[in-house]
């Protein structure tokens, strides 16, 4: 379940009432730093605009690939762990605007996470510690830790205690492992 605030409006949709929701100029400086940071090599420099002039809080060795698309109107309720890879046009969404209302929430990335390219991530969901979302994912509820998740809509394909499981045997099975003498 995703956790996000809903917001009712009246007479035209939400989308026309954008400017009544978060300030105009606010917007316009948010979308000059993405843009300037989606075309950005250097992730250091990334990372400190995002910080800066956006209000996200990016961790530590954190590396944000091109042309990643983080929210315009609402990017400092995007959150990052340290050690985790943004891969290369994902999006990663703060706000969702309807008909009849609007939405926000706060996305909250884990440490030591992958996220495949063309990804989507949802407002109001968090991604724990080691996940793992493959490509062109739409990420639309939580993914607990250590999981390998996919797929539109986004199912889990592996839990973590599968995978350690899986590592598990693939080292015995080597250790067994005893060349034929010809």
């Amino acid at each position: 379940m995703r956790r996000t605030t809903r917001y009712e409006v009246e007479e035209a949709n939400s989308l026309w009432q954008i400017y009544k929701t978060v300030p105009f100029w606010k917007v316009v400086r948010n979308f000059v730093v993405i843009q300037t940071a989606r075309y950005t090599p250097f992730l250091p420099v990334k990372n400190w605009l995002y910080k800066t002039f956006l209000g996200m809080e990016v961790g530590n060795k954190t590396a944000v690939a091109l042309m990643v698309m983080m929210d315009t109107m609402f990017p400092e309720k995007i959150k990052i762990g340290e050690n985790s890879v943004i891969g290369y046009n994902t999006t990663i969404l703060a706000h969702e605007y309807l008909i009849k209302e609007y939405r926000l929430g706060d996305v909250n990335i884990g440490n030591n996470v992958l996220i495949g390219a063309n990804s989507t991530i949802l407002p109001g969901v968090e991604i724990g510690d080691g996940a793992i979302v493959s490509a062109a994912t739409l990420v639309h509820k939580d993914v607990p830790a250590g999981a390998f998740v996919g797929g539109n809509p986004m199912r889990i394909i592996r839990t973590k205690e599968e995978i350690e499981g899986s590592i598990q045997a693939d080292t015995e099975q080597v250790e067994n492992y005893a060349p034929q003498e010809k």
